[in-house]
C-alpha cells in the first residue's frame, strides 16, 4: 500500500495539541497558521519533525498603518515537505520594541533548523530590521554595511534620506 501522508489538518491538530490553539486559515487550498513569536522556534522545530523538511522562504510584511493590524511586522515562513509535497505558511507577528533596552524587533533564528535560513534571515534583517536572536552571522546582505536604515519599512521615504551620495558610484569598463 502506498504511503499516504497525514493531512495538513492532522498536522495542525498535532501542533495545537502540543502548543495550544493557534489561528489558522485556508485560502485556495493553502493553509496558513499564526504562531506567537515566543513559540515560533518550537513550533517550527515541531513542524520540521512532522516532515516539513524544506524552508522555502522567509520574508516579512510591514503592516504600518494597516487597518486592524495589532503588530507592525509579519514574518512569513514558507515550509514544504519534500516527501509529501505539502506546503504550509507560518506567520509570526512582531512589533517595534517599547523598552529602551531593545533596539530592534526580535524573533529567534531558525538557522539551526534549516541552514537555508542563514541568508533568508539576513535579507529580512537588512531590508526590514528584524533581529534574529542566535543567528550566527547577522549582517547586511543587500545594502552596504554603512547603510543605517532598513529600506523596505513603510516609514522609509521613497526618495531615501539623502544617503546615496555617500556611496561610491560603480562604473563598468566597456573596453
Amino acid at each position: 500500500m502506498p504511503y499516504e501522508p497525514p493531512a495538513v489538518d492532522d498536522v495542525l491538530a498535532a501542533v495545537t495539541a502540543r502548543f495550544g490553539p493557534l489561528e489558522s486559515a485556508v485560502f485556495r487550498g493553502q493553509t496558513s497558521v499564526v504562531v506567537p513569536a515566543a513559540q515560533s522556534f518550537e513550533v517550527l522545530e515541531h513542524l520540521k519533525e512532522q516532515g516539513f523538511d524544506l524552508l522555502v522562504d522567509v520574508t516579512c510584511v510591514d503592516y504600518l498603518e494597516y487597518r486592524g493590524a495589532k503588530q507592525r511586522y509579519g514574518l512569513v515562513y514558507l515550509l514544504a515537505s519534500t516527501t509529501t509535497n505539502q506546503r504550509l505558511t507560518i506567520r509570526v507577528f512582531v512589533d517595534d520594541p517599547v523598552s529602551a533596552d531593545e533596539k530592534w524587533p526580535t524573533v529567534r533564528s531558525v538557522e539551526p533548523l534549516w541552514r537555508a535560513a542563514d541568508w533568508l534571515e539576513r535579507e529580512v534583517w537588512d531590508l526590514f530590521g528584524i533581529q534574529f536572536a542566535g543567528h550566527p552571522d547577522l549582517r547586511r546582505l543587500v545594502m552596504p554595511e554603512e547603510f543605517t536604515a532598513h529600506p523596505l519599512r513603510k516609514d522609509y521615504p521613497l526618495q531615501g534620506r539623502g544617503e546615496r551620495h555617500n556611496f561610491p558610484v560603480i562604473t563598468r569598463d566597456h573596453s
